[in-house]
């Protein structure tokens, strides 16, 4: 009578466990719009933090650059001078925030700030000559700033929520019905005659 060796198979590792310090989430969102990246260098993750900050700042300003910094401005009326990109480019926080002083400032008749930076435009003469002079860096400098904006937002959503985290799947093996270290197809090739003389 033959008897197979017991399994010698390992026990299964427990899960792995990836803790990350999120701080205050709201606190660290906040941080991240203020300032792409910030909310990061507050929870402590560095890295993120830098490339956040370059990669967004860095897309935010070469629109502004683009557009020759009239790209961005805010403003609701008149229609014709409506700005809905704003919405976007907000996005990206602290660096967008001029264009709401300076809108506010026009609103109320006084003059813009810094030379007219981020100012709207004052009449829809303005908005034509900036076209214009611009040409197609005007709207490409606008998609800038908007993807910018719009990149943020999900950096806000990592400060808050923390990143998303995939574990590789580990592959189950099929189990035998013979020897484990015997194979499947070796069993079916062993000689009649040597299993006819066990006993």
């Amino acid at each position: 009578m033959s008897t197979s060796a017991p399994s010698t198979k390992a026990p299964a590792a427990p899960p792995e466990t990836i803790t990350i310090e999120l701080r205050d989430p709201p606190l660290a969102a906040f941080l991240a719009w203020l300032v792409p990246g910030l909310g990061h260098f507050y929870q402590g993750r560095f890295a993120k933090g830098v490339l956040f900050m370059v990669c967004i700042l860095g897309t935010f300003f070469y629109g502004l650059y683009l557009g020759g910094s009239h790209v961005v401005y805010a403003a609701w009326q008149p229609p014709e001078l409506r700005r809905w990109h704003y919405i976007s480019q907000v996005g990206a926080g602290l660096p967008a925030l001029p264009a709401l002083v300076q809108a506010q400032r026009m609103r109320t008749g006084r003059q813009p700030l810094w030379g007219g930076f981020m100012a709207p435009p004052r009449d829809i003469k303005d908005l034509e000559d900036w076209n214009y002079q611009l040409n197609s860096f005007y709207d490409l400098g606008t998609a800038y700033t908007m993807i910018a904006g719009l990149l943020n937002v999900l950096v806000i959503y990592d400060a808050y929520a923390g990143p998303i985290i995939v574990l590789p799947r580990k592959k189950k093996r099929q189990p035998r019905d013979g020897p484990d270290d015997v194979p499947d197809d070796a069993q079916d090739k062993e000689p009649k005659a040597a299993k006819g003389e066990e006993s």
